[in-house]
C-alpha cells in the first residue's frame, strides 16, 4: 500500500476508535448497554437523599455525607461534598441527619440541604 492509503486507513481506524469510546462513555453503568439518560430536572428540582453529616471543612467549602444507597444506583457510602454555598456548613453539625441535592452536572456539588431532626 501507499503511505497516503496507510494515511487515509489510519485516520479512518481513530476515527471509529472515538466513535467506540464515546458511545460506551454514554452507556449506561448497570452494563445493559442503555444510553443514560440526562436529567431533566433542574438542580433546585432534583431528588433528595438522606445522609449523615461525618465531618465539615468550612476553609475548603466541603462536607462528608454518609448516605445510603442512592435512586441513581450509587451504593452506600461516605464521600466529601462540595457546597453550593459556605455559610451552610454553619449550620451543619457532625452527626447530624440531613437531606441533600446535589447538581445534575457536577454530582459532586451539593445545591440544596434539607437539616432532618
Amino acid at each position: 500500500m501507499t503511505p497516503r492509503i496507510h494515511s487515509l486507513l489510519a485516520i479512518a481506524l481513530a476515527a471509529a476508535a472515538f466513535s467506540v469510546t464515546t458511545s460506551m462513555a454514554q452507556m449506561d453503568h448497570s452494563g445493559h448497554g442503555a444510553m443514560a439518560a440526562k436529567p431533566a430536572s433542574s438542580a433546585a428540582n432534583s431528588a433528595m437523599e438522606e445522609a449523615v453529616v461525618k465531618k465539615i471543612d468550612k476553609a475548603a467549602g466541603k462536607v462528608a455525607l454518609a448516605h445510603g444507597a442512592q435512586k441513581d444506583g450509587m451504593p452506600a457510602m461516605t464521600m466529601v461534598y462540595r457546597v453550593k454555598d459556605a455559610s451552610w456548613l454553619d449550620k451543619l453539625q457532625t452527626g447530624q441527619k440531613v437531606r441533600f441535592a446535589t447538581d445534575p452536572a457536577d454530582t459532586m456539588s451539593v445545591v440544596r440541604f434539607e437539616l432532618l431532626k
